[in-house]
């Protein structure tokens, strides 16, 4: 049974600063916080939650917008409390960038190398590579929030007759590459409704794949609870 060791803080800070990717990322990121003070009006402004999504999202389903709008101490809790959530999607994701692209760990060899079995190189690599997506119960989760999003989107699209704004559900669920998806399918939503919701669906299961395998690679790398079968 395999085991992982404990959750370490110096791992997840770790990953988020070593490999080039992760930082440029969050070189990118800290270039995205200026976009609100130079055009808090424009929709550029939204950068730093894209640039942290998904979990940027998560405070919109918590009851925090009577304290963002009241007035003196309780703006000023907010806007620390928000910037240190950003600060911590950014240094998560960059963490899922590292873990992604970062090699696995080599362990000395504790017998003669003439000794040893010579291993074949895996013959498949992709299912190796999405097997993160669901053999952990964070990206498992995660997989469930996005399946059930996307289900009640295709219910009300299908099934309901106001559908409404069902589809803002799984856009934040598989953010940031679900919006890729809405750009895709838009176009095609005003010729073929049909095939619109085609390729939405389409988008937002590619992008919550996405996701879940940097879930799961970070589990792996930071010692979450691993669970096989």
């Amino acid at each position: 049974m395999p085991t992982s060791p404990r959750f370490s803080p110096r791992r997840l800070l770790a990953l988020a600063t070593d490999g080039l990717a992760a930082r440029a990322y969050l070189g990118v990121v800290g270039l995205g916080v200026l976009a609100p003070v130079v055009a808090p009006d424009s929709p550029y402004a939204m950068a730093p939650t894209l640039l942290t999504a998904p979990l940027s999202f998560l405070p919109i389903l918590l009851p925090f917008g009577a304290v963002a709008a009241g007035s003196g101490p309780a703006q000023v809790a907010a806007a620390v409390v928000g910037g240190g959530w950003l600060l911590l999607c950014a240094l998560v994701n960059a963490a899922a960038v590292g873990a992604l692209l970062r090699r696995p760990d080599r362990r000395p060899n504790r017998r003669p190398a003439e000794q040893l079995p010579v291993q074949a190189p895996s013959a498949r690599p992709r299912r190796a590579l999405l097997a993160a997506a669901v053999d952990n119960w964070p990206a498992r989760v995660y997989v469930a929030v996005v399946a059930a999003a996307l289900g009640t989107f295709l219910y009300a699209v299908l099934l309901s007759p106001d559908p409404g704004f069902a589809g803002i559900w799984p856009i934040l669920a598989a953010a940031p590459l679900s919006f890729l998806a809405v750009a895709v399918s838009t176009p095609a939503e005003y010729a073929l409704p049909w095939l619109g919701t085609l390729l939405f669906t389409a988008g937002i299961t590619l992008a919550g794949l996405v996701n879940a395998v940097l879930i799961g690679r970070l589990t792996r790398r930071i010692g979450g609870p691993a669970t096989r079968g």
